[in-house]
């Protein structure tokens, strides 16, 4: 594998049962059972190790209903990976499931864009619209790593490594940013809630939860341009992603996915 190539990996650590009226704005005439995957991701090579989210924990599953599977540092433990021993994460937004269990990551630098930490404590926040996907204890607990050195922002556009990159998308939350990796198979998209559907994808319509909608319908555009084709952009919570790539393994059935390998569906 070359220096600016990866292994990349989706790693399941809950899910929850939905419909698909709370996934669309303007609902859903065929109201039907639509599940939530929650992810987080690996990207690695030999020179470096990084880590996309981290999830929530067991207890913020409790609060919020969801069926933990296991811990995001559990599932990268199975990886091969000691979360204690990385040290880059990419928050892709500081919405509760993604930014949760940062704490099991002490060595880490979080990589955020610069709009969403000024998104997450601004004004907007006192809606509860836009607050709710939001905990206030994690959101002043990375005002603390501010504080500590332990976070680099970005604006825009960011090359983190040679085939790794940062892109802002907005939408979703004023900050959100997407992870474009260079693999074997070419440029792989890690959309994180930039999609969190791949229907969302090939509808073009928006999910029931965002801050700009007209950056949201951009977003699935510029995801798409941004991977090397369609099938190489990674939805943010879509079940079928276990479904459309192999486990690394047959031990890490359910647990995790080979997204630098073509999906199985071709």
């Amino acid at each position: 594998m070359n220096a600016d190539e990866y292994e990349v990996f989706a790693i399941r650590y809950a899910t929850r049962e939905g419909m698909r009226r709370e996934h669309f704005i303007g609902a859903d005439v065929h109201d039907t059972p639509m599940p939530m995957d929650y992810f987080v991701w690996l990207v690695r090579n030999a020179q470096r190790t990084v880590v996309v989210d981290t999830g929530f924990s067991r207890e913020m599953a409790g609060k919020r209903r969801r069926t933990y599977l296991r811990s995001p540092a559990e599932g990268l433990t199975m990886m091969g990976v000691n979360a204690a021993e990385v040290r880059e994460v990419v928050l892709t937004h500081m919405h509760y499931d993604h930014v949760g269990t940062f704490d099991a990551f002490p060595a880490a630098r979080f990589h955020l864009q610069e709009l969403e930490m000024g998104y997450a404590t601004g004004r907007h926040m006192c809606n509860g619209y836009f607050s709710h996907a939001y905990e206030v204890d994690e959101v002043t607990a990375m005002v603390r790593l501010v504080y500590a050195d332990r976070v680099s922002f970005h604006s825009g556009t960011h090359e983190l490594a040679p085939g790794l990159s940062l892109h802002l998308v907005g939408g979703h939350t004023a900050g959100l940013q997407c992870v474009r990796v260079k693999t074997a198979r070419g440029w792989v998209v890690l959309a994180s809630d930039a999609s969190h559907y791949y229907e969302q994808l090939t509808s073009g319509r928006c999910f029931a939860v965002g801050f700009h909608l007209g950056d949201m319908v951009d977003g699935y555009r510029k995801v798409t341009e941004l991977a090397e084709t369609p099938d190489h952009v990674i939805p943010g919570h879509d079940p079928l992603v276990m479904r459309n790539y192999p486990a690394p393994s047959p031990e890490l059935a359910g647990v995790a996915v080979t997204l630098h390998v073509p999906p199985l569906r071709e």
